[in-house]
């Protein structure tokens, strides 16, 4: 039913645009018409009609409307047409809507967290490929953001690994989502025993799509080359305790507030295990201009006192 209402507007987005040169009043006209004539149909609106003609105009070749664009429903398309003004950036979104089955909600968060920047236009730090076999190597580089954003946690100055950690597991759910599809959660601070000693992984996941196990550590500060090494520890122990034969190499995914690039490469070169290293974000800071428009809690304390003083004087 969607793919049929999607070329239907298509078609009469068409005829819009072809009759444009009769006057402004064109489309305000064929909405009155249509409505008058069919009263019982709805999106005839004069603000709908005009999505219409954008939409026609945006992909006129209606072979691609029909097995790409009308496959997400018209909702989903006005929010591309409205937000992705890039044509590439707009197909990886449609595409994405359709593999991952997105919400509107979805994909107008996914848009304005800049996922396509951070996904496919991102210089990611990693060793997949030299460390895994082809196409797992694509596969995971692919899978991979930079930055990673998780501003569903509630930020404190004073924050650890720890409540980094346990904010993300209590919101697991927005946090599967940020990782992307295919990932199912196994645990956090997930134990290992090794040779008598207890090691506690971060956070532990397999993916579906990779069929593989991908461990996360995460870091407040800078990424320091020492991370890498022990992480590639961890890996080791999780291909030797938990990785079956039919399993693909585990992966290993280092989390920190930052990054050197060149520093996470070199540190990257010589480790055995596949490892990628990426940058995440809590909340996103205010721009500075803004920052400058907005009162301080003190500017807003000295208002409110100065107006109570104000109301006192004026009952004497």
């Amino acid at each position: 039913m969607n793919t049929e209402l999607v070329l239907l507007y298509h078609s009469i987005g068409a005829v819009i645009n072809e009759h444009k040169a009769w006057g402004n009043k064109f489309i305000e006209n064929l909405s009155k018409d249509i409505r008058r004539e069919f009263p019982a149909s709805k999106g005839y609106s004069v603000r709908n009609l005009k999505y219409m003609a954008k939409f026609a105009q945006t992909y006129p070749d209606r072979e691609f409307v029909q097995q790409v664009v009308a496959q997400i429903p018209w909702g989903h398309n006005l929010v591309l047409l409205d937000k992705v003004s890039n044509p590439e950036e707009r197909h990886w979104y449609l595409a994405a809507c359709q593999k991952n089955g997105w919400s509107r909600a979805v994909l107008v968060h996914q848009i304005e967290s800049g996922l396509y920047q951070r996904q496919v236009l991102a210089d990611k730090v990693s060793n997949f490929e030299k460390r895994l076999p082809s196409p797992q190597s694509e596969l995971a580089v692919q899978t991979m953001k930079d930055p990673y954003i998780f501003d569903f946690i509630p930020f404190k100055e004073d924050m650890v690994e720890r409540d980094i950690e346990r904010a993300l597991v209590r919101d697991v759910t927005k946090l599967l989502l940020e990782l992307g599809t295919g990932f199912a959660f196994l645990g956090n601070q997930y134990h290992l025993n090794v040779g008598g000693e207890d090691f506690y992984i971060d956070l532990l996941f397999y993916n579906l799509n990779l069929r593989c196990y991908v461990v996360i550590e995460l870091k407040t500060g800078e990424f320091k080359p020492e991370y890498a090494g022990q992480l590639n520890f961890y890996l080791s122990a999780v291909d030797g305790i938990l990785k079956k034969e039919q399993d693909n190499p585990s992966i290993g995914l280092l989390l920190c507030k930052s990054k050197n690039d060149l520093v996470a490469e070199y540190s990257l070169k010589d480790m055995s295990k596949p490892i990628g290293v990426s940058a995440y974000q809590i909340t996103s800071d205010l721009p500075e201009e803004l920052g400058k428009q907005l009162p301080s809690v003190e500017d807003i304390q000295k208002r409110i006192t100065a107006a109570d003083l104000q109301a006192e004087g004026s009952k004497v």
